[in-house]
């Protein structure tokens, strides 16, 4: 746990100099929430990034559905440019 922190930290330092881990084929979320998100496919990437948010970067970000986010326990979604979501999925 700790190499995992200390790799985060140089990474938000040097970011150009530590490399990305590479990216998970299975998605860690739950399946009402991928539908809500627009389905598997349109997944680009899919990381945690604390430990109550996941930052989702879609294909087509006018394919998600707010209130079936909802219902799947997503309390809050933030939408950034680019097709970047950030869910929020504990407090």
């Amino acid at each position: 746990m700790f190499t995992q922190w200390q790799l985060a930290f140089w990474k938000a330092l040097t970011p150009d100099l530590v490399p990305d881990q590479p990216v998970n084929t299975a998605s860690a979320l739950d399946a009402a929430v991928l539908a809500a998100l627009g389905g598997a496919s349109n997944l680009k990437s899919e990381r945690r990034v604390a430990l109550s948010r996941i930052r989702v970067e879609l294909k087509d970000a006018a394919s998600i559905d707010l209130h079936a986010l909802r219902q799947a326990g997503v309390p809050g979604v933030m939408a950034l440019a680019g097709g970047v979501v950030h869910l929020l999925v504990g407090v």
